[in-house]
């Protein structure tokens, strides 16, 4: 696939980075020509990671605000830009760190999973964080007789509860409301005007709940139905054979999955699954934050600390290639 990047703006972006000592970190659900000139390209745990160990004094992370965070909380004494920082996340609204803290009073010795797609502050009320793709693996971490609060989406909560038989797991009922918006009788529909295709299913989505049970039921067929993270997606892009993937996530996926297998049709199960805030980082604001140092993101450093913590627990059980969100 040809880039989608201008070659003399390219150029100059590259250049300014070099002058300013900055690395450009770059989501996948970004713009395809904010993709196409970042230095790293990824989902926002592993783009953390890579934050907390490149040279560069100055991160200029192309994501929502959270992202921006995490990649503040993993490398503190480094300089954290977003190049808007209106880039929000629905999904990270739906629990606040009050809201959590009285949670965990009603429930009492209970140990707190987050999804990464919250704020510092949430964090830093959690025991342990995780991402899509090892969601199940952390929770299968607690004691089985302890009880666990999952928060904030109810479709990833649902997704491991299932995956575990956990009686004893709360779930928070947020949602992220692109992914909420992709929903089970979209799936139905395309499996049955697609049906030699494969599906690759995040389970975010509003669907997913349904794809596992439309599966189980023989409707979609459950040999080509996968249930993925964002860089799972990658992974499996990369290996199948399928002449055509129907993609149920947000649609700055597709440019990724594209660029890694160009044999593959790989079609969005919801052409509208956009996310304003993922869109709102364009190629002028990133000139604007490599020129002007803008807008800076900062963590007060008793909440990095504590949410540091959960994010390392989790970076402990979960494998550096699978990670993602």
């Amino acid at each position: 696939m040809t880039s989608t990047v201008d070659t003399q703006w390219a150029e100059r972006i590259r250049a300014l980075a070099a002058e300013k000592d900055a690395v450009i970190l770059a989501h996948n659900y970004q713009v395809p020509e904010i993709q196409d000139v970042a230095h790293h390209v990824g989902d926002s745990l592993a783009l953390s990671r890579i934050a907390a160990t490149v040279p560069q004094s100055t991160i200029i992370f192309c994501g929502v605000h959270f992202m921006a965070e995490t990649a503040k909380i993993l490398s503190y004494d480094k300089t954290i830009i977003i190049p808007d920082e209106r880039a929000g996340c629905s999904l990270a609204d739906t629990i606040t760190a009050d809201q959590l803290r009285e949670w965990k009073a009603q429930h009492p010795g209970a140990v707190v999973v987050s999804y990464v797609n919250t704020t510092a502050a949430v964090k830093a009320e959690t025991d342990i964080c995780c991402t899509s793709s090892n969601a199940v693996e952390v929770v299968q971490s607690i004691p089985a007789d302890v009880p666990v609060l999952f928060c904030p989406d109810q479709f990833l909560g649902a997704h491991v509860q299932r995956m575990t038989k956990r009686n004893n797991m709360h779930i928070w009922m947020g949602e992220c409301h692109v992914h909420a918006g992709i929903n089970g009788s979209e799936l139905k529909a395309m499996v049955a005007s697609e049906p030699d295709a494969e599906l690759f299913v995040h389970p975010e989505c509003g669907c997913a709940t349904s794809a596992m049970y439309l599966a189980s039921e023989g409707v979609v067929p459950a040999e080509r139905t996968h249930i993925l993270s964002t860089g799972g997606m990658l992974d499996a892009a990369r290996t199948t054979k399928a002449k055509k993937v129907l993609v149920a996530t947000e649609t700055g996926m597709l440019h990724q999955l594209r660029k890694v297998n160009v044999t593959t049709v790989f079609e969005p199960v919801n052409r509208a699954a956009v996310c304003k805030y993922m869109k709102m980082i364009t190629p002028e604001k990133l000139e604007n934050a490599l020129l002007h140092g803008t807008d800076v993101v900062d963590v007060p450093r008793d909440i990095a600390d504590k949410a540091r913590l959960s994010v390392e627990r989790m970076i402990a059980i979960g494998t550096p290639s699978r990670v993602g969100e």
